[in-house]
């Protein structure tokens, strides 16, 4: 079974070897694509010494940033469209040993499956998150994988993210429950969460600075996350994928009259977030 592996990394020059040392970079009919992206650090050295003289470990370092943009360019890009499947996962997150066989193996049982989510496995609200994907479908980026049939269809068709997406697991996740149509189409059985796939994310500590910083970038992302999510979702209703633009921000100067902060602590992180989208029309 020939598997294509994308790993998305961006300044993560203190978690790739970890990262790559989780993973089964030896597994066989595998090819490994590490996809430095907008980096500026050590992150492409590091992954590069990982991957030694292993010809199906590729490291690839990509000038602009932007985790969607890479996504798009790993669909129709870099993989060959014959693969049986793709797994995507974060240069940041650590892979729970046999998660790579697992994802394939619900995959393979459940031919009428589009995607697989891979769980959770750390963090005090991780039961709340695990059980969500169950219920609700979900797929968290850390860790999901793709049937090659379902991404076939998407090369195919020529379907992008908006290149400043934030979040591609939503979308894609979208696309999968609706087989690439528009959301009347859902079907809640074309994603599983798949109880023998995890991941291991790294968490805020007080102990450590640098995550204090990382948690308020991403704060912000989120916020930033839940506008487009507005817009995604009524395309998604209306047109489907077929109606999402290259850029999100093509369409700001519409939606942001009707935004506003939401209430308490969270309003702080949505004015930051509305600043940024108002400085991208």
């Amino acid at each position: 079974m020939g598997v294509a592996v994308a790993i998305f990394a961006h300044q993560e020059e203190r978690r790739i070897a970890l990262c790559l040392a989780s993973i089964p970079l030896d597994r066989p009919g595998t090819t490994y694509h590490v996809l430095v992206n907008g980096t500026t650090d050590a992150t492409v050295a590091i992954a590069r010494t990982v991957a030694g003289d292993r010809p199906h470990v590729i490291v690839h370092d990509i000038k602009a940033g932007g985790k969607s943009r890479t996504w798009n360019h790993m669909v129709h890009d870099l993989l060959t469209g014959e693969e049986d499947a793709v797994i995507f996962m974060d240069g940041d997150a650590e892979i729970t040993p046999g998660s790579f066989d697992a994802l394939i193996a619900d995959l393979t049982a459940h031919p009428q499956a589009n995607a697989a989510a891979g769980m959770p496995m750390n963090g005090r609200m991780v039961e709340i998150y695990r059980q969500g994907l169950r219920d609700e479908g979900g797929l968290f980026g850390d860790l999901y994988g793709l049937s090659g049939r379902f991404v076939a269809a998407i090369r195919a068709r020529g379907l992008r993210l908006p290149d400043d997406l934030i979040g591609d697991d939503g979308l894609v996740a979208a696309w999968a429950h609706t087989d690439l149509l528009d959301d009347s189409h859902w079907v809640h059985g074309r994603v599983l969460a798949c109880e023998g796939a995890g991941f291991i994310a790294e968490q805020v500590s007080l102990a450590r600075p640098s995550t204090w910083a990382m948690q308020y970038k991403r704060l912000i992302n989120y916020s930033v996350r839940f506008y487009q999510n507005r817009i995604v979702s009524d395309i998604m209703t209306r047109e489907g994928p077929v109606g999402l633009p290259a850029r999100l921000a093509s369409l700001y100067g519409d939606w942001l009259p009707r935004w506003r902060p939401r209430p308490g602590l969270t309003g702080w992180f949505d004015r930051k977030a509305l600043q940024r989208m108002r400085g991208a029309t």
